[in-house]
């Protein structure tokens, strides 16, 4: 459909884990060479379909290990799908692992030019949107400070910063807002909202019911790589928590 800025369909992600114990790097190319590797399959997701328009905000809900993550990284090309098809139809910005680009020797300054290469941005693009980066961040005093030495509550909000710089066609987060303390939470909540009420479209993680019920209109619950339900946020967010006497 015209409407649709995601379209999932049939898809499969699978894994292949190792059957057998390996003592050593030794041991697994020898094995390797002679063919002798075993391994099992392993269904992260499983004939999955799902289709998004195009400033909808989708949770998707599951206990750990559902698939929740590997959908997501699926989404943003990371992974390929074993079958079936991915459509995305619009720029997205991944914040799966707040961070992920940084190099911890560097300074973050330096890292804030980093990221931005890494997100396909210019040096002149990020020098334009540097000290909104930084203030949002709020580490004016740490600026030539190596990211080693940060707490993982600034790391989080550097990455968060860089990340929404720009306001993407799909935004993908992945449990960002498990990470800081409340003022950071909120903070991001609210800058979450400003892109979704510029037509954003949004596919959020969380464990937090509230949350989520508070940011998406819609939700998917996902149970061993299956969708069990799909539809107004309530309403599978409900069924989902009846699912654990709650």
């Amino acid at each position: 459909m015209a409407d649709n800025i995601i379209e999932i369909n049939d898809l499969t992600i699978r894994f292949n884990l190792a059957s057998e114990k390996i003592d050593n790097i030794k041991e697994y190319f020898i094995k390797l060479i002679k063919r002798q590797l075993l391994f099992q399959e392993f269904l992260a997701i499983d004939d999955f379909s799902l289709n998004i328009k195009r400033g909808e905000s989708w949770a998707l809900v599951g206990v750990n290990g559902s698939g929740k993550s590997t959908l997501l990284k699926a989404i943003s090309g990371i992974m390929k799908p074993y079958k079936g098809t991915i459509k995305v139809n619009g720029t997205i910005a991944p914040m799966i692992e707040l961070g992920a680009g940084f190099d911890a020797n560097l300074t973050a300054r330096e890292n804030i030019y980093l990221n931005g290469l890494i997100l396909g941005h210019s040096k002149k693009f990020m020098e334009e949107h540097f000290d909104s980066i930084v203030e949002f961040a709020e580490i004016e005093k740490f600026l030539d400070s190596p990211i080693k030495n940060f707490s993982s509550g600034m790391k989080a909000r550097l990455g968060f910063a860089v990340a929404t710089m720009v306001n993407p066609d799909i935004l993908i987060c992945d449990e960002v807002l498990a990470v800081g303390d409340a003022k950071f939470k909120k903070k991001c909540q609210e800058r979450m909202k400003e892109m979704l009420s510029g037509g954003t479209t949004l596919i959020f993680v969380s464990h937090n019911i509230d949350q989520v019920k508070e940011l998406c209109d819609h939700a998917a619950w996902i149970e061993k790589g299956h969708l069990i339900q799909a539809g107004e946020v309530n309403e599978v967010c409900d069924a989902y928590t009846k699912s654990l006497n709650l």
